[in-house]
């Protein structure tokens, strides 16, 4: 009898818990993979999945049900360049120093949450100044701890010492974690990427041009070479992953192009040559052509250092005019906003500048589902409300086919089959 009641309680310890479901009710639901949209819908949710999707009928009685009747579903959204784990940028090009990795990681996780409130419920977290504090808050969102959006993140930048990717100031020498990344040429990078690697980037960020918000580079100049660039490329390649680069300045960008990165950040400066090579390669873009009026108009109200505002003046523009070639071109194009220069949270007021500049309010939507999804590698998993997907979806009113600007206004979020707001 005691074996039995023993066989019996190992039966019930290994018996898989029965799935918590949740129905659905969209009033609009939008398929940015099938450019479609379908009314009056019926999402079953089964524990973090979506289950089936069909024409509304009234659940089983007693069921959970999520009314979202009056409301256009889209998927959650997804940013590929974001700075969640960091201090943002501001007047004090020193705030990284100063803010020590604790006190990073909790900005990290209040950044994390108001990112989750607005919609974003994926993220690519493409470097921090304090190597790491993006792999513990990745670690923390995936352990339940915080709450967040799914994050992929870069560890740290790799970048030549003092380049873009690193605090410099004359007279200061910056701590160990702040020049985790440096690299010098390809041997050093190589180094460095394994590192990352070992201490849980999902990818690498390397800084290959200089930065506008960094002091003493400029984004017109190659920082580090196509051979560096191709070493750090080859090891991410021996991980299973890939390596996007930070290039502003059109040689640079070529440059990475033909060092086999997967996409380019900012691209502020891209000539034609740089565009027919992305397209030719199937390269992504990552523009981040919002937050140069926010650098212009918040940032100067502010007081950020003049170099910071003399550079964004000599790229803004020029990023908007190239962005409208690449659109034109058919260049594949991935939603990021480098969220962390401006507040985290407003990552959807670029939606309107990607339609101002020659998206249309759907190919918008698929930058930052789809598309985003695509070039992570999570195709599978996120940027659609389809069967076997992750239950993460968002809820507003009115039509952002319309008006791209209501994004700008998500009324509710799901993550994982947990409404979150």
């Amino acid at each position: 009898m005691k074996w039995m009641l023993v066989a019996c309680a190992g039966l019930i310890a290994i018996a898989p818990a029965s799935a918590k479901t949740v129905y659905v009710h969209a009033g609009r639901l939008i398929d940015p993979a099938t450019a479609t949209v379908s009314t009056d819908r019926l999402i079953r949710v089964e524990d973090d999945k979506v289950a089936a999707i069909s024409p509304w009928k009234a659940p089983p009685k007693g069921a959970e049900v999520v009314d979202w009747s009056g409301y256009t579903v889209l998927p959650g959204l997804i940013d590929l360049h974001t700075h969640l784990a960091d201090v943002g940028d501001s007047a004090d090009p020193l705030l990284p120093y100063k803010t020590s990795p604790a006190a990073t990681a909790l900005l990290g996780a209040q950044h994390a949450l108001v990112t989750l409130k607005a919609g974003f419920t994926t993220v690519r977290d493409v470097g921090t100044y304090r190597a790491f504090t993006d792999v513990a808050l990745r670690d923390a969102i995936a352990a339940g701890q915080v709450p967040g959006p799914r994050m992929l993140v870069a560890g740290a930048y790799i970048t030549k010492p003092g380049g873009g990717g690193e605090v410099n100031v004359k007279g200061l020498t910056m701590p160990e974690d702040m020049r985790f990344g440096e690299a010098s040429n390809p041997a050093e990078a190589r180094d460095k990427a394994e590192k990352l690697f070992a201490g849980g980037a999902d990818f690498l960020k390397l800084i290959a041009t200089g930065a506008v918000l960094a002091i003493g580079t400029e984004p017109g100049q190659i920082e580090l070479d196509e051979p560096t660039i191709r070493a750090a490329v080859e090891v991410a390649k021996a991980h299973g992953s890939y390596a996007t680069a930070h290039a502003h300045g059109a040689e640079g960008i070529k440059a990475a192009i033909r060092g086999g990165v997967r996409s380019i950040e900012h691209a502020s400066l891209i000539d034609d040559e740089g565009i027919a090579l992305a397209k030719a390669k199937g390269v992504w873009l990552v523009m981040d052509i919002y937050d140069g009026d926010w650098i212009a108009e918040e940032g100067k109200k502010a007081g950020w250092p003049a170099e910071y505002l003399r550079k964004n003046d000599e790229t803004t523009e020029a990023q908007r005019q190239g962005f409208a070639k690449v659109v034109k071109a058919g260049v594949r194009i991935g939603f990021g906003t480098d969220a962390g220069v401006y507040p985290h949270g407003l990552n959807a007021r670029q939606f309107a500048y990607m339609v101002r500049y020659g998206m249309t309010p759907m190919q918008a939507i698929q930058s930052a589902t789809v598309s985003a999804a695509e070039l992570i590698g999570w195709q599978s998993k996120v940027g659609r409300v389809a069967p076997g997907f992750f239950a993460d979806m968002i809820a507003m009113k009115g039509d952002p086919l319309k008006d791209v600007r209501v994004l700008e206004q998500v009324a509710a979020v799901m993550k994982g089959g947990a409404v979150v707001r």
